[in-house]
């Protein structure tokens, strides 16, 4: 069964998967001599989990499906063999100090029952070195063997797990605080014979377990992967199992009844039931596009070009105070180098291209992707320009240097630029130099969201947009949401972004921009007189002889301009 197609998942209402109890007939009671626990204490999963050595190891899954319980007995049988027969220690890291207590309390158990070992659990201090060589105390609990290993439970992720040697599992792993650098961390282990084991629910589906999880299963990492639902456990006898431990009497028509009221529990937030049941990482509340909407529309051959200012070094300043034909030179042969050799592919087609732009100085980035629409009415983004931290002159000359380029490749049809803040004197510029009917100087407001964030939803649902298979760019699309029933980009959203610096769903803003460039309904184009690139950088040019009246404005029969009203505002 396809777990992912919601045609088949499981409901209240349906019948629980079968387990030892549906054997008899119904109304009955359970022989005398039924023993759930006839084929060991582990249910199938768990053992399965158990006999798995590899280095790699993790576990998704529905709750209260028992790994942990299994990870306790695999534990304990580990740290009470002698080092020739595979002993070790085993650092388990919950994501609460209650957790690790439990887990080495579950382990003593079975050091009693099944290695034949009295030990005591101990409280002691872990010492955590940090980074800075100083030295942070956590809380940790211990139980020792007479192997001379221990398993200790810690309260918190410590800063140093490169330090620990032996086995780790770090459980709930996607409701840690930063699971990515603890798994990061638990990587160098390995090295020296440390092994890895990663257990949890999911926490929805950018969480960096569900990343890891998926990245493993398309083979870029080597875990090996477990998987079990509430109903796998359920098939596997979890229902026979709870009925032992609570002096229940197990039927068939009980198990019936226990399955739906846990479903049941749940009420409206069936995402919430998916998630914690089902092993299916949820979207976020309100999220305006679906994870696998916008994988489905990335294309790994279109490129997100990033612009940084080059690093200041002693007795050089700050790019933005370099002088400005240095500036501009560094920026064109950028522009050469990571730009020009992508959209060359599209040399002499007769295509319409436009173009989006979302402004930023400081902390966000600025990004300005630019695409053309097919025969298909098929939206491509075959670019997407992200500048970081760059200066006003430098975004006009790569603005306008794109607008260039687009002669050579086609037609511009016009563009949706942001003019909040410091974006309104760009825009502004933009549309002197290129024509108001070719460029929108965008004040978003709710009634332009409400008439373009269905139809960018749309695009996606639909399939009928391209852009570039990139992470960053795809987190961005993700923070969009919907409030109050309209697609907005909230004001607190602050991602980190994959070099470590904060986000503000600029590509997401700015692709959003794009769709709505190219939104007009009348498809006639104009020509564009397009510079060659061999005469350098006419469009950032303060002396350039450009003059947007030479366009050809007229042939629009219906500008873009007027479709989105005076200035872009509503």
């Amino acid at each position: 069964m396809n777990q992912t197609d919601t045609d088949f998942l499981p409901t209240a209402d349906q019948a629980p998967p079968r387990s030892p109890i549906d054997d008899l007939m119904p109304g009955q009671l359970p022989p005398e001599g039924m023993d759930p626990l006839a084929e060991g204490i582990l249910m199938a999963h768990q053992r399965e989990w158990v006999a798995d050595h590899s280095p790699l190891k993790l576990a998704e899954k529905g709750r209260r499906t028992g790994f942990t319980f299994a990870e306790a007995l695999d534990s304990t049988l580990i740290a009470a063999a002698s080092r020739s027969a595979g002993g070790d220690n085993t650092f388990y890291i919950g994501d609460t100090k209650d957790k690790g207590l439990e887990f080495v309390a579950t382990c003593a158990r079975f050091a009693t029952s099944v290695a034949k070992e009295l030990v005591s659990v101990h409280e002691f201090l872990f010492e955590d070195r940090q980074p800075d060589g100083e030295s942070k105390y956590i809380n940790a609990y211990r139980i020792r063997f007479a192997s001379e290993f221990q398993i200790v439970g810690l309260s918190s992720s410590p800063a140093n797990i490169r330090g620990l040697q032996g086995r780790v599992v770090i459980d709930e792993a996607a409701f840690h605080r930063d699971v990515a650098a603890v798994i990061d961390a638990c990587n160098a282990m390995l090295i020296w014979g440390g092994t890895i084991r990663i257990i949890s629910t999911h926490n929805g589906n950018l969480n960096a377990f569900n990343e890891l999880v998926k990245e493993s299963r398309e083979g870029k990492y080597e875990y090996s992967i477990h998987r079990a639902t509430f109903d796998d456990a359920v098939a596997n006898g979890l229902y026979e199992r709870v009925c032992l431990i609570r002096g229940w009497t197990p039927t068939a028509e009980g198990k019936a009844e226990w399955y739906r009221r846990i479903r049941k529990s749940y009420g409206s937030r069936v995402e919430a039931m998916r998630e914690e049941l089902d092993a299916i990482p949820r979207e976020g509340e309100g999220t305006l596009l679906p994870l696998a909407w916008i994988e489905a529309c990335t294309d790994q051959s279109y490129k997100v070009a990033r612009w940084a200012p080059p690093i200041a070094t002693a007795g050089k300043p700050d790019f933005v105070h370099w002088p400005e034909a240095q500036r501009r030179a560094d920026m064109l042969a950028w522009l050469e180098r990571e730009v020009a050799p992508a959209l060359d592919r599209y040399r002499g087609q007769s295509l319409t291209w436009f173009l989006g732009g979302d402004f930023a100085m400081r902390q966000d980035r600025s990004s300005y992707p630019i695409g053309f629409v097919d025969e298909q009415l098929k939206r491509h983004v075959p670019m997407i320009l992200e500048l970081d931290r760059c200066p006003y002159d430098q975004q006009k000359q790569a603005l306008f240097w794109l607008v260039e380029q687009i002669g050579h490749y086609g037609r511009f049809g016009g563009g949706v630029l942001d003019a909040n803040g410091n974006g309104m004197a760009l825009a502004q510029e933009a549309a002197q130099k290129l024509g108001p009917e070719r460029i929108v100087e965008l004040m978003p407001s709710l009634v332009w969201s409400r008439q373009y964030g269905p139809l960018f939803r749309a695009a996606f649902e639909d399939g009928t947009i391209l852009i570039p298979a990139d992470k960053d760019t795809r987190d961005d699309l993700r923070q969009l949401k919907m409030i109050g029933g309209v697609a907005r980009m909230p004001k607190s959203v602050r991602e980190e972004g994959t070099d470590g610096g904060k986000r503000h769903g600029d590509n997401a803003v700015a692709l959003w921009n794009f769709h709505a460039a190219t939104m007009n309904p009348n498809e006639t184009a104009y020509d564009y007189r397009a510079v060659g690139r061999s005469t350098g950088d006419p469009f950032g040019d303060p002396d350039s002889d450009f003059d947007s009246r030479e366009s050809g404005r007229e042939w629009w029969r219906r500008p873009l301009g007027s479709i989105f009203g005076a200035g872009g505002a509503f």
